[in-house]
């Protein structure tokens, strides 16, 4: 039987970067702030990281740098996805080396694998590795969606623990959690799905808001775990227009901004992402004025 690597919200927390380097010093403050108010696990290196402008040196780095500032409060899982596939299993293999609890892996993006290619990077990877892996379906940003019956047939391998779902559809949702069995874990990849996915059996969130508010999205996704919906629901809908101004902009153009704005400290983004427009900039801040993050100037 597999347990999940996590339940609750785990913050899919951004990279300080600072000139050329990652600021490893803002990076141990961001842990401090996420630990502090109750953040169930910290993901690092994934989406929100921009992982994908990282060296492998950095991206290891990083890694190692959570594993040793959470020192076990919490478990650390390192995105450690590619489109190569030989690529993938060496990040896969140097983070579970330096101490991650588990691996965040997205599909293969721009190659666009077919159903069994995925079944076949997967398993490579988990066929290597002793420590749990996450699969990521975000096809929006990967151009490849993974299939229901995919899942199930991922599911059957001892060391895949679940997914972070972020396809928006909810229907295959449903169909993957008939097809799987009941220890395959389902994260939602979206904020503002959190409650409809744990409606449906999931059993978390890794979530991009957290980054500002992880107290409110750990408790979010509490009050479903104790099977409250209709205090998880409100909380949700009053979270909405956060999680609409936190993607006003592709992700993570504006939770840094926000974080910026908030004096944070989540340093500058790398190219080809670029500062949001003055307009977008500026509904970026009003949402912060709205939610009493922020005072108006």
């Amino acid at each position: 039987m597999k347990h999940p690597i996590f339940t609750g919200s785990g913050v899919a927390i951004v990279t300080p970067f600072h000139h050329e380097s990652v600021d490893l010093p803002a990076l141990g403050r961001l842990l401090n702030f996420q630990l502090e108010h109750g953040t169930d696990a910290i993901i690092v290196c994934g989406t929100t990281g921009e992982a994908s402008t990282m060296t492998y040196r950095e991206r290891m780095r990083a890694i190692e740098f959570c594993v040793e500032q959470v020192d076990g409060r919490v478990p650390v899982i390192a995105g450690s996805g590619s489109n190569n596939t030989e690529a993938a299993l060496a990040l896969s293999k140097d983070a579970e080396l330096v101490g991650a609890d588990g691996l965040l892996v997205v599909t293969p993006y721009y190659n666009k694998a077919s159903q069994p290619g995925l079944i076949r990077h997967y398993a490579c990877i988990a066929d290597a590795v002793n420590i749990p892996l996450i699969l990521y379906n975000v096809p929006s940003r990967t151009g490849v969606n993974i299939a229901p019956e995919t899942y199930a047939e991922l599911a059957k391998h001892p060391n895949i623990n679940g997914v972070k779902e972020a396809s928006g559809n909810l229907g295959n949702l449903q169909r993957t959690r008939n097809l799987c069995t009941g220890d395959f874990s389902i994260w939602s990849g979206n904020d503002d799905e959190t409650v409809p996915i744990c409606a449906l059996g999931g059993v978390g969130v890794i979530s991009v808001a957290a980054n500002i508010l992880p107290a409110e999205m750990h408790a979010l996704v509490q009050l479903c775990l104790d099977n409250d919906f209709a205090a998880a629901g409100k909380l949700q809908l009053y979270l909405k227009d956060l999680c609409d101004a936190l993607f006003c902009e592709v992700n993570p153009i504006p939770v840094k901004t926000a974080m910026n704005l908030l004096g944070m400290e989540a340093g500058s983004l790398r190219l080809p992402l670029y500062e949001p427009t003055e307009t977008q900039t500026a509904r970026i801040r009003e949402t912060l004025i709205q939610y009493g993050l922020l005072q108006e100037a």
